[in-house]
């Protein structure tokens, strides 16, 4: 680890700190019913923890996270939290900065500080154990330990999800390089790692960022993470994505969750469409480059898409937001929209829907029935 990097709070760090924050709270609160029938425990796990502070005194997640639990009644006697550093000194002065916590001695559960390297070992471990609902965030200063069997060790069971920091500017460079190519083999998997390198060759910078991040994506979705979101984080003049936080899960809700926190720390929006932080993307990349749709073409897209069919809010949500830019109250605007134009129906209509700000509100439950044939 580089320890300049716990000199000062980044702007990118608490932002960073700020989303995996946000969501933990937010993540619980859907797992704990279910979780008290399961053992009255939830996780978290943090295996790249550092020293819990940098150095200008701002907390880092692992206390922001302990900070939440011990404010919580019911999530103070339900959480287990396991942080590790492979720093013998990041690890005791995270050891230090937990126990001087206000309120530490309200969790049931003691939080547990490692100081190993993470590798196979570990992911042998998770692999072999059934998880209770776990939240598993992954932050390396690089590449090293982050591999595809160490996040779907704990993304294998229930009420587990996993958000990782990953670094596009050493994966750029590592790929290539022979003497880190078991490194970039585990990440990607080696098949798919040979090909990016090959399709490497040649491309702009633009390119070989939306390829890798895409690869990266398709990668987690092969092996069972369902959900894939990734934010970008800018370098300071904001011409090129130096990092990006991907999210990565089996649960809707969970993604539904994560896209609307990343939405609210967007730097940018266009028509109120979150920007994600991406770089232009192309057809060649068809995931990124359906999170840069814009709102105009939602309506058509909606229109033919769903052409002769009747569904809820709620289910057309589900089914076309994955993969795409658009939150909750993006459809609710096009969708009120195309009612007021006559291109569907809407069951209640909106004459007869509750007014709320002076606009006409559906609800999850409204059905919308699509004409069979339409001109957009």
């Amino acid at each position: 680890m580089n320890q300049s990097f716990f000199e000062v709070s980044r702007e990118q760090s608490v932002i960073k700190a700020r989303i995996i924050a946000k969501f933990f709270w937010a993540w619980a609160k859907v797992v704990t019913p279910t979780a008290r029938k399961m053992g009255n425990r939830i996780a978290y796990i943090d295996l790249f923890a550092g020293p819990g502070r940098y150095k200008d005194g701002t907390i880092s997640t692992p206390l922001k996270v302990l900070e939440q639990a011990i404010a919580d009644r019911e999530m103070s006697q339900m959480l287990v939290a396991l942080f590790n550093d492979k720093d013998s000194n990041n690890a005791q002065e995270l050891e230090k900065a937990i126990a001087q916590l206000p309120g530490i001695e309200r969790l049931k559960y003691k939080p547990t500080v490692q100081n190993s390297e993470v590798g196979t070992e570990i992911v042998s471990l998770f692999s072999s154990m059934k998880m209770i609902p776990t939240f598993f965030f992954v932050d390396p200063w690089g590449y090293k330990g982050l591999s595809l069997g160490l996040i779907n060790s704990v993304l294998k069971n229930w009420g587990c999800d996993c958000v990782f920091f990953f670094n596009y500017n050493r994966v750029n460079m590592g790929l290539p390089n022979e003497s880190v190519r078991d490194h970039m083999n585990v990440l990607f998997g080696k098949e798919r790692a040979d090909r990016v390198r090959a399709k490497l060759q040649g491309l702009q910078p633009e390119e070989r960022e939306n390829l890798i991040v895409e690869e990266l994506s398709e990668a987690l979705k092969e092996m069972g993470g369902k959900y894939v979101l990734p934010f970008g984080f800018q370098n300071k003049k904001g011409s090129r994505t130096t990092h990006h936080l991907i999210y990565v899960s089996k649960s809707f809700k969970g993604y539904e969750i994560m896209k609307d926190i990343m939405a609210q720390e967007s730097s940018e929006a266009d028509q109120g469409v979150p920007s994600f932080q991406y770089s232009p993307a192309t057809e060649k990349f068809p995931m990124l480059f359906e999170l840069t749709t814009p709102l105009e073409n939602l309506g058509s897209e909606l229109l033919n898409k769903y052409s002769g069919r009747t569904l809820t809010l709620d289910e057309l949500y589900m089914d076309h937001s994955v993969g795409r830019p658009f939150i909750r109250r993006n459809y609710k605007r096009i969708l009120n929209t195309l009612e007021e134009q006559g291109k569907l129906k809407a069951h209640p209509p909106a004459s007869y829907r509750r007014m709320q700000k002076g606009e006409r509100t559906f609800a999850d439950h409204v059905k919308i029935t699509f004409p069979k044939e339409v001109s957009a």
